[in-house]
């Protein structure tokens, strides 16, 4: 009996011991010393690395506390280095945001504009300019082509490929071409410029990329397919960051180059690097049509296996989704 006492209460203290160190862990999390800000690079570190330093230094000193940056250009590293609190916020396209949301603890803080002001881009399929290859070639499939699909989680790379033109056309692509293999939106352009593969998916913000960076390569390409708008990158933020830093961080991002003066200025030198006009407000249903292409992909998936079960939750699920971005609209006539 004494001998049970003892290691229930040993096992109780080492619980009460694993809640406290929980708690230490939590309220370190809390208020970081320093702050890892991610970047989705499509492109290579090497060449973004120099355009975002400027932002990350201005970051630092408007929050009041270090902040280094992360690159990476796979998409599943970034949200799980997010979920497990690597990084507290960062720069993520609408796939991987609307992951970091659900599943790493994510906040929406801010959305991208473009240079020009708008607050959306496109996917796009290229092909090697001279190749004669066209939209209606492609999607006649035929398995005589080499076709490079984005990221896996990639919102213009792979996800609105397949739920604006292969989906609706019952077209899965692993049946439709030679091959298919996945690489970043740099890695396509050139593949496709040299011959390597036929056509490839990419966008519109990484075609402007291709012909600032690489030139004599973007000459070499040409777009055959453009799709409906898609909501730009977000910044991200985890939901525990402490509350101060947290709207620092959106104010930030809210603030940077707007006003005049030289400062102002200098800040959109910084954004014009990166291709931005700046940020304006978001939150998470800023993702709703991301959610949207995402259900509609699983009905699809569904479909294709013929489950009745599955086909009914894919379809419920949709409909759900669809039902409260409506209301979600109708309750904020001017969301963008």
């Amino acid at each position: 009996m004494i001998r049970r006492r003892l290691i229930t209460g040993l096992a109780l203290a080492c619980l009460v011991g694993l809640s406290a160190c929980g708690k230490a862990d939590e309220k370190k999390a809390a208020k970081p010393a320093e702050l890892t800000f991610s970047i989705l690079s499509a492109e290579n570190q090497a060449s973004m690395g120099p355009l975002w330093q400027p932002l990350i230094d201005d970051m630092s000193a408007y929050v009041g506390m270090p902040v280094k940056p992360f690159f990476a250009s796979n998409y599943t590293s970034l949200i799980e280095a997010m979920r497990f609190n690597q990084v507290q916020v960062g720069w993520f396209s609408a796939v991987p945001a609307l992951e970091a949301v659900n599943r790493a603890n994510g906040e929406v803080l801010s959305r991208v504009v473009d240079s020009g002001g708008i607050e959306s881009y496109e996917s796009v399929l290229i092909v090697k300019k001279g190749s004669g290859i066209s939209l209606d070639q492609v999607l006649k499939c035929g398995g005589k082509l080499n076709f490079g699909m984005g990221d896996a989680k990639s919102t213009s790379g792979t996800l609105a490929p397949k739920a604006y033109l292969f989906t609706p056309r019952n077209i899965e692509p692993a049946k439709c071409f030679k091959t298919v293999r996945s690489a970043s939106h740099q890695a396509n352009v050139f593949s496709v410029a040299n011959g390597v593969l036929d056509v490839a998916t990419n966008n519109s913000v990484g075609i402007v990329f291709a012909k600032r960076e690489n030139p004599d390569i973007a000459n070499k390409i040409e777009v055959i397919w453009t799709s409906p708008p898609l909501p730009e990158s977000s910044i991200v933020a985890r939901k525990d960051l402490d509350p101060a830093i947290r709207e620092k961080m959106r104010q930030f991002f809210l603030t940077y180059g707007v006003g005049t003066g030289p400062k102002a200025d200098k800040q959109r030198e910084v954004l014009k690097g990166l291709a931005y006009g700046g940020f304006r407000p978001a939150d998470s249903s800023y993702l709703d049509p991301v959610r949207e292409m995402d259900a509609s992909e699983t009905l699809a998936d569904a479909r294709r296996g013929g489950d009745a079960a599955k086909i009914a939750a894919a379809q419920k699920a949709l409909d759900a989704i669809r039902a409260k971005a409506a209301q979600h609209r109708a309750t904020n006539p001017d969301a963008g």
